[in-house]
């Protein structure tokens, strides 16, 4: 049986985030405009410093920081990012976002599976109008930019009642 398109380019993100050097989790992403894949980007440490895995210890797991705080003090870039950061803005208007990650000890999906609140800042710039977020093998979540990045902003939320 032919794979679904939006599992085929999920299973190519799923494949980018093997290069991942976090000892926590890992996801690859793939920005495809026009059946054409733009740019990939996985998670890892800025060219020219020490990867978590080549140090052998992970800082925020050191001080137990929990799952989506504290990412100032993470060594890595995020895959998100690093597509980003890999293709050109012209190149990514209107273009779709694959994300997929796995647990490093278990293999497992990650659960949830978000961008960051500077993720999601990146790709409203990018001009990336579509992200694809697995789920499991065949399951995953679509979101529209614009009405779920943009009209639904997060950082409003946060600073309300103050």
């Amino acid at each position: 049986m032919r794979r679904d398109k939006l599992n085929y380019y999920l299973d190519i993100a799923e494949t980018v985030l093997a290069r991942g050097t976090c000892l926590r989790r890992n996801f690859g992403a793939i920005i495809v405009k026009n059946d054409q894949i733009i740019s990939t980007g996985y998670v890892g440490a800025p060219r020219g410093r020490e990867n978590c895995c080549d140090l052998g210890y992970c800082t925020r797991e050191k001080l137990q920081i929990p799952r989506g705080e504290r990412y100032e003090l993470c060594r890595s870039v995020h895959a998100e990012a690093n597509a980003i950061i890999s293709a050109s803005r012209m190149d990514m208007l209107g273009s779709t976002l694959f994300l997929v990650g796995r647990e490093v000890q278990t293999g497992e999906y990650v659960q949830g599976a978000n961008p960051c609140a500077m993720c999601k800042r990146m790709i409203i710039n990018a001009g990336i109008e579509t992200v694809v977020i697995r789920d499991d093998k065949e399951h995953f979540r679509v979101y529209n930019v614009h009405n779920q990045y943009i009209l639904q902003d997060e950082s409003l939320e946060e600073t309300r009642g103050y």
